[in-house]
Formats: structure tokens, sequence, C-alpha cells
């Protein structure tokens, strides 16, 4: 990866070698199926980001694994029984170049973070 900031996520994916590309566009995928239609994508930090209410979630490929940042150690914790075989950390998700996490998961983990997001709004 160059050092030039990618302006887009499709920029972002365009540039991320193959098979961690597949697998990263079926996660992108599966968060896109979970938010509500206002949700934007955007190169946030230099990955992509989803926000909703502010940032949501964002997924991104490094050199030996992706990562999946739910933006919230509340939530990794809520799900540590689903996230058993998946190195995680404070904020992160890691999981295989080649094998996507769950759809089913990446979606629950969404919208747990979409009523994480609209209730601080609401405070």
């Amino acid at each position: 990866m160059g050092d030039a900031i990618p302006k887009s996520v499709d920029e972002y994916l365009a540039g991320i070698p193959e098979p961690a590309r597949s697998t990263l566009q079926r996660v992108r995928a599966a968060i896109r199926s979970a938010v509500p239609p206002e949700t934007t994508e955007a190169i946030w930090y230099r990955i992509p980001t989803f926000k909703y209410k502010g940032p949501l979630v964002a997924f991104a490929a490094f050199s030996n694994h992706c990562s999946f940042f739910p933006m919230s150690s509340s939530l990794i914790e809520a799900f540590k029984n689903e996230l058993k075989g998946f190195p995680t950390s404070k904020g992160t998700i890691r999981f295989p170049v080649d094998k996507p996490l769950a759809a089913a998961l990446v979606k629950k983990l969404v919208k747990a973070r979409i009523a994480q997001n609209e209730q601080k709004k609401r405070r």
C-alpha cells in the first residue's frame, strides 16, 4: 500500500490485494444490509468507516489479517462468546484475510452499535 490516502471506500478496496479484498467486500455488504439508509461511508483515520449518528463501525486490511472495529469495547465484551476463536483487543476483532466474519455476526454487532449511537444522541 502506498502513502496516498484513499478518497473513498471503493478506492481503499481497489488497493487491497486478494483474498483480503473479497473478504472485506463481504464484510462491507453485511454492514450495509444492517444500517439505516442515511448511514454514510467515509475514509476516517485512513480506514473505511460507516457513520450513523457518529462513527459506527470500521474495517481494514493488514498484511496478515483483517480487522473489524466496532468502536466499542463494551460490545466486544458483550459478544465475547460469539467471538471465541477470533483474536480481539479493546476495539478490534481480527479475522483471517481469506475468511470473513459471518454476516449474521456482523449484522448483530452493527445493530448493537446503532442502538448505542442512538442512545448517545438522545442524552
